[in-house]
C-alpha cells in the first residue's frame, strides 16, 4: 500500500523548501568566498599569500567533514539560530554549512580560468580592481559559476534526503517512515523516482543557463 498523495506532496514542498532556501544561502557565500579565494592567490588582484593560505586551508577542512558528522556537530548552532534542531527549517543551517565550501571550490575554478590577458588588459585602462571583478572575471567564468550551481544543488537534493532520514522532513523522511519501517519497497521507489525527476529538471535548467550564459559560443 502506498503513501497517501498527501503525504507525497508534503514531503515534495518540504524538500523543495530544504534546497531552495540552503541553495541561496551557500551559493551566495560561496561565490563570495570563491571571489575572495581569488583576488587574494599570490597572483590575484588583492593578493594575500599569508591571508589565502589560512582560508584555503579552513575550506579544505570544511570540505573533508562528512555532511552527517557536520549535522550532528553544528546541532547547537542550529538551536541558537532556528530554536530548534528538528524540521525542516533546522536543516537549512547544517545543509548551507556543508555546501559553501564545495561551490566555493568549484566557482574559484571558474574564476582562474578567466584569461589573464583581459585582466591585464583591463588594468592597463585604468580599470579599478573591484571593476575588474565586476566586469572581467564574473562576467566571463559566468558559464562555469552556472555550471557549478546546477552541481552544487544536485549534490544539496541528495543531501537533503539524508537529513530528512534523520528529522529535518521531506522526501527522506518519507522514504524512511513509509517505505523502509513499514516494508513498503513500493514507496520508497516512488520517492527515488521523484528524486530523480527533481535531479534531472535541475540539470536540464542549469545546462541551458550555462549555454545562454556563454558568450563564446
Amino acid at each position: 500500500m502506498s503513501a497517501p498523495i498527501d503525504k507525497y506532496l508534503q514531503a515534495l514542498a518540504e524538500t523543495l523548501l530544504m534546497v531552495a532556501s540552503s541553495s541561496v544561502i551557500a551559493i551566495g557565500l560561496g561565490l563570495a568566498l570563491a571571489i575572495v579565494l581569488t583576488v587574494t592567490g599570490p597572483r590575484g588582484l588583492y593578493a594575500l599569500p599569508r591571508f589565502h593560505k589560512g582560508l584555503s586551508v579552513a575550506v579544505n577542512v570544511f570540505r573533508a567533514i562528512p555532511f552527517i558528522i557536520l549535522l550532528v556537530a553544528l546541532l547547537p548552532v542550529t538551536r541558537g539560530i532556528v530554536g530548534t534542531t528538528l524540521g525542516t527549517w533546522a536543516a537549512v543551517v547544517p545543509l548551507s554549512a556543508n555546501l559553501i565550501p564545495f561551490y566555493a571550490r568549484i566557482a574559484q575554478v571558474s574564476l582562474n580560468e578567466v584569461d589573464s590577458g583581459l585582466v591585464e588588459a583591463a588594468r592597463a585602462m585604468g580599470c579599478k580592481r573591484w571593476h575588474i571583478v565586476r566586469h572581467v572575471l564574473l562576467p566571463e567564468a559566468l558559464p562555469g559559476i552556472i555550471g557549478g550551481m546546477t552541481v552544487s544543488v544536485i549534490a544539496m537534493v541528495n543531501a537533503s534526503a539524508m537529513a530528512g532520514a534523520v528529522g529535518a522532513g521531506g522526501l527522506g523522511d518519507l522514504a524512511i517512515r513509509y517505505g523502509y519501517e513499514r516494508y513498503e519497497t513500493r514507496v520508497m521507489f516512488e520517492v527515488i523516482v521523484i528524486l530523480v525527476a527533481l535531479v534531472s529538471v535541475v540539470q536540464f535548467a542549469g545546462e541551458s543557463l550555462a549555454r545562454k550564459a556563454d558568450h563564446r559560443r
